[in-house]
């Protein structure tokens, strides 16, 4: 029997997120993304289809690289207007009692200290259901606005990411020991000083000196998602990540990815078998595939060529409206996602400009199945059994129609075959995960800072002996 199939969605606080144009139809209820009703539906919907969690993507900055400046995504409502992610927790957390909440946030963009209070305060107001999604963000845009002039070089992102991961598990593992707060009201104390500790970080990226603002949440650390696929990535997310994202149409290559990750977690002492990976896809489901072949016709003809090249652009780096539609994509160096540059150059197929942009109409870089209950459960099913993810990160053509169709049509299916859940584990995000406690295992890195007494003594001393 195959292994389980897990289903997250995947969102934006945006107009149509991956598909491009299809805003223009009338059953599709992204223009409603900045109304809380359109997320409590969203929140509501997903959780009787017994979803694991909502991921929702987030961008600092704007798609400018295609035909050089920012027209192109502003006419086709190219993730822009774009709203802050965070602040859907609450309302989301409010709608449902199961539901994960994955929240992007950029390690470029956000001071950890202050990141740091508002991940642990969303993590108690939803009872420990946050994930947060690690980026280190690939758009000059969003650096150029915040003072940084342009962004750091793509491996120095990941630097950067490496030391803020460190000051997070200080103040989010060490800072507060467990006891640390008492609320005795008979003695009048909160909480023991005693256990509460300074982290002293003070590295090459940031200096925080301080004790972490917050009481321990549920989870302490979120449930930590990452999706990075260039070599840098595939560190941070073998040695760090819980739940770990792939966009790729290809099952090859899917299998690689895979088999390179668990390979790259049990050499860092990790169980590779902790870490779920779900591949980016895009379900068109109808009751019979010629229905569902129809109803595919009908959302292409909404797809833009033009804001799936926005996107496109945006990804690689490459301004692909220097191109005609029959030129071909080769590889170019670039300072965004490489690890996109390279999926569309690798040989595995040639694509023209024209392919491209009709791939990217309707759900990303990700796959797109169209067929029936059982036809697309088959296709799930050997994706699964083929390449060793564990389910799937799913892209709407439509809101809410695509999800709706998935879990009344797919779910349904999938259950039958004895293949999905029927319901939630109790507990935390990471409880209902695997279903081991609230906390990051010990043999994940983060165990290293629980006793940050001692962690600042070894740090001392290898400061001393490099003075020396």
């Amino acid at each position: 029997m195959s292994k389980t199939i897990r289903f997250n969605a995947f969102e934006m606080n945006c107009v149509g997120h991956q598909s491009p144009g299809l805003w223009r139809h009338p059953r599709d209820r992204s223009w409603q993304y900045k109304d809380l009703e359109y997320w409590t539906d969203l929140a509501a919907l997903l959780e009787t289809g017994c979803f694991d969690s909502i991921f929702i993507a987030d961008v600092i900055g704007y798609y400018d690289v295609y035909k050089g400046d920012l027209d192109n995504a502003l006419l086709q409502g190219v993730q822009i207007p774009v709203a802050d992610p965070l602040q859907l927790a609450n309302p989301i957390a409010q709608a449902t009692h199961h539901l994960g909440i994955g929240i992007t946030a950029s390690t470029s963009f956000e001071h950890p200290y202050t990141f740091a209070r508002r991940l642990s305060t969303a993590d108690h107001h939803t009872k420990g259901r946050i994930g947060w999604n690690i980026v280190t963000s690939y758009l000059e845009s969003g650096a150029k606005n915040v003072g940084q002039g342009g962004l750091r070089s793509h491996d120095n992102r990941y630097d950067v990411a490496a030391e803020y991961l460190e000051v997070l598990y200080k103040l989010f593992e060490g800072s507060w020991e467990e006891g640390a707060v008492l609320r005795d009201k008979e003695r009048g104390i909160f909480a023991d000083p005693a256990k509460i500790h300074e982290i002293g970080h003070k590295g090459t990226y940031f200096d925080v000196p301080g004790y972490h603002l917050c009481e321990p949440s549920p989870q302490r650390t979120p449930v930590l998602f990452q999706a990075g696929a260039s070599n840098a990535g595939k560190d941070v997310a073998a040695g760090h990540a819980e739940c770990v994202f792939i966009s790729t149409p290809l099952k090859d290559a899917t299998r690689a990815y895979v088999a390179d990750i668990r390979a790259r977690a049990a050499a860092q002492g990790r169980d590779p078998k902790r870490i779920l990976v779900y591949a980016m896809a895009t379900i068109i489901v109808d009751e019979t595939d010629a229905k569902a072949r129809a109803k595919y016709e009908e959302y292409v003809k909404y797809a833009s060529y033009d804001g799936a090249l926005v996107l496109m652009s945006g990804w690689t780096g490459i301004d692909f409206g220097h191109y005609k539609p029959t030129d071909v994509v080769r590889n170019v160096k670039t300072n965004a996602i490489t690890s996109a540059v390279e999926r569309l150059s690798d040989g595995r197929k040639v694509w023209t400009i024209e392919e491209l942009a009709q791939w990217g109409g309707i759900g990303g870089m990700g796959p797109l199945f169209v067929g029936s209950p059982s036809t697309i459960a088959d296709i799930l099913q050997e994706w699964v059994e083929e390449t060793d993810i564990d389910g799937f990160n799913l892209a709407y053509a439509l809101a809410h129609e695509t999800f709706a169709d998935v879990i009344g049509y797919v779910v349904p299916e999938l259950q039958k075959r004895g293949v999905y859940a029927t319901g939630y584990r109790e507990g935390t995000l990471r409880d209902k995960l695997f279903g081991q406690g609230p906390y990051l295992p010990e043999t994940h890195p983060a165990n290293r800072f629980r006793d940050i007494e001692k962690v600042k003594r070894e740090e001392a001393a290898k400061a001393a002996e490099e003075a020396a």
